[in-house]
């Protein structure tokens, strides 16, 4: 079959904090790409604040690096799992994977997953072996590591040959041999232009699947996505063949293609390149852009099916819309939709209340990432308890099992151990490695949900755990879930450090003095397993006797501040996030005491207060 020598698409894979996206600065820099103050770009592939804080690429996107007459398509992936409907399209317009693992960590389960893909869509892959001036790295066992890893993944005899490269993308050089550092990173893309295949050329009419979608304020929706077969010219009329199998006529306005991490305008695309297209407004991700007379559908896109959910409803706390722009439900309806249109593996299920939104996600930081990002937008809005999805079984109801690894202290393993097995989980390996433990399990999806926190306070903060999804097994039984309860704010006002001194021994608080409260806010942990009601707005009383050592300054502990995730898998079931533009607060549900009394006793259920 003929392919196309002049382009290469490649998908990088990499687990968090590999090193792909510093890598690909360094491509982009040695193939000539600087930025407007001709400085060598740096972080292009983490362009929203979000993945710059956290580090972690959250939406793929793609540069195009020009070497010896060849246009490079990187695309890059994210290794997260919970963004597993970002790497399945990213791998569709892809020929080829560079597989950049750790010189010491070694391949990782979001590595594992996002390779399991690219080896069962036959694509050839380039390992990179990274971060080889490290401190006890293994670069040769790392090696043989990946090999054991595509073993298991039924690689075949053409994928097992695979190159490997060493070098440090925080240094800028890549090459054959670990142990002599190289000057530049051309050694890596002599072997991509070596290894990985040009596209095909595929006999046939226009065929183009919309894997991506951008947005213009000046030209509106941007499909994106690769040429499988034919060409398509700006001002085409073209058929948009979307995922019911309905077709719609219509014609292509403006026509770019990718040069550094720039688009530029062009006449015509050819099979096998990566474009973006203006002027079709109504399509979403997965439909095909096919010839006017004679439309071919591509395959769908398929994914993994999401295993948590969460409920999403208006803010109808006291404080609502003293920040946010966005309050209402309609609001909150259309950005949910929106996001969906883009964000294959969300679905939103609208409930009886017109008010509640159940969103269905990959996992609690999928879902958190969504939730930042509309505050960010200035939305306002509370969400419950993240719950797992379940499914009927031939043997009864079965739910999402995860592979769960931490490495942690030699001194902390056995802790680690007890608190996961406690969640129904089951320890598969256990092994040294350079002075750390190394622990995997399988486990279930909810006895993750909260394990973090409990985790990195009992291990002093050393353990590293990452997890993916594995597979659905049979329901596990109950699991302990939070062993504490909340201390709950009588009053509306502000926090005075009086109030706050004289409750010290009862728990921690989550909130600073002088913080703004309400009624039925969570204001701390109690010590104890019950939940306590406690006034913070109740101000030392005046006289004008003293008291000797009574008036001594108020000291008090630090408060424990929640990220957003945090808080998500901290609060009950009877507990709401509520999240504003400026603050994260939690709350009960039933906000008045004596609500939640009748509540909880059925023999009050009939009593008015």
């Amino acid at each position: 079959m003929n392919r196309r020598n002049d382009i290469r698409n490649i998908a990088i894979i990499a687990h968090v904090d590999h090193g792909k996206t510093t890598l690909v600065d360094k491509i982009l820099a040695f193939t000539g790409h600087f930025d407007e103050r001709e400085k060598p770009i740096e972080q292009f592939m983490d362009q929203n604040d979000l993945e710059r804080e956290r580090g972690i690429t959250i939406v793929s996107k793609n540069i195009t690096a020009a070497y010896k007459g060849v246009n490079i398509n990187i695309i890059d992936t994210p290794g997260h799992a919970d963004f597993g409907g970002e790497v399945e399209r990213v791998l569709n317009m892809a020929d080829g994977v560079l597989l950049l693992v750790d010189a010491f960590e070694g391949p990782m389960p979001q590595t594992r997953y996002v390779l399991s893909k690219a080896l069962s869509l036959d694509k050839k892959v380039v390992v990179i072996v990274n971060k080889v001036d490290k401190d006890n790295c293994r670069p040769e066992e790392v090696q043989e590591m990946v090999f054991d890893l595509m073993c298991e993944l039924d690689a075949h005899e053409d994928q097992l040959e695979f190159p490997t490269i060493y070098g440090s993308a925080k240094n800028g050089w890549m090459g054959p041999d670990y142990k002599k550092q190289e000057s530049d990173v051309s050694y890596l893309l002599d072997q991509i232009l070596e290894h990985v295949p040009g596209p095909k050329l595929i006999e046939g009419t226009l065929q183009l699947q919309i894997t991506a979608i951008d947005h213009s304020n000046y030209i509106g929706r941007i499909a994106i996505g690769k040429v499988n077969r034919g060409s398509i010219k700006a001002g085409q009329m073209i058929s948009l063949v979307k995922k019911d199998g309905s077709i719609q006529k219509l014609k292509t306005k403006e026509l770019f293609g990718f040069k550094g991490q720039d688009r530029e305008n062009r006449d015509e695309i050819s099979a096998g390149d990566i474009c973006a297209i203006s002027g079709i407004e109504k399509f979403e991700i997965g439909d095909t852009i096919a010839d006017l007379e004679f439309p071919e559908a591509m395959p769908p896109i398929t994914m993994d099916e999401p295993t948590m959910s969460m409920l999403f409803t208006v803010n109808n706390s006291p404080f609502f819309g003293k920040e946010g722009k966005f309050v209402t439900s309609r609001q909150l309806r259309d950005r949910l939709m929106k996001e969906t249109e883009k964000n294959l593996a969300l679905k939103v299920e609208e409930t009886q209340s017109p008010e509640v939104f159940n969103v269905h996600g990959r996992g609690v930081l999928h879902l958190s990432i969504l939730i930042e990002t509309m505050r960010r937008e200035s939305y306002e809005l509370q969400v419950g308890k993240p719950r797992v999805l379940t499914k009927e079984g031939p043997n009864g109801k079965q739910e999402p099992i995860e592979e769960l690894v931490i490495d942690c202290p030699d001194n902390f393993s056995g802790t680690v151990i007890d608190m996961v097995t406690k969640r129904m989980g089951e320890l598969e390996k256990m092994e040294p490695r350079g002075g750390m433990m190394h622990l995997e399990f399988k486990v279930p999806t909810r006895g993750l949900i909260g394990l973090k926190n409990i985790m990195l306070t009992s291990t002093a903060g050393e353990a590293i755990m990452y997890h993916r999804f594995s597979h659905y097994g049979p329901w596990k039984g109950e699991i302990e879930s939070r062993n504490k309860g909340v201390m709950i704010a009588s009053e509306a006002g502000e926090a005075i450090p009086f109030a706050m001194n004289k409750l010290q021994e009862r728990g921690h608080f989550f909130i600073p003095p002088g913080d703004a409260i309400y009624e039925g806010q969570i204001v701390g942990e109690h010590s104890r397993e019950n939940d306590l009601v406690v006034n913070l707005t109740k101000a030392k009383k005046l006289t004008n006797i003293r008291a000797a050592g009574s008036d001594d300054k108020v000291k008090l502990p630090p408060p424990k501040i929640m990220s957003l995730e945090q808080a998500m898998e901290y609060i009950a079931d009877d507990e709401y996030v509520e999240i504003t533009p400026g603050h994260i607060r939690l709350r009960k549900i039933l906000l008045k005491e004596s609500d939640r009394k009748r509540v909880a006793n059925p023999a009050l259920a009939h009593i008015k207060f």
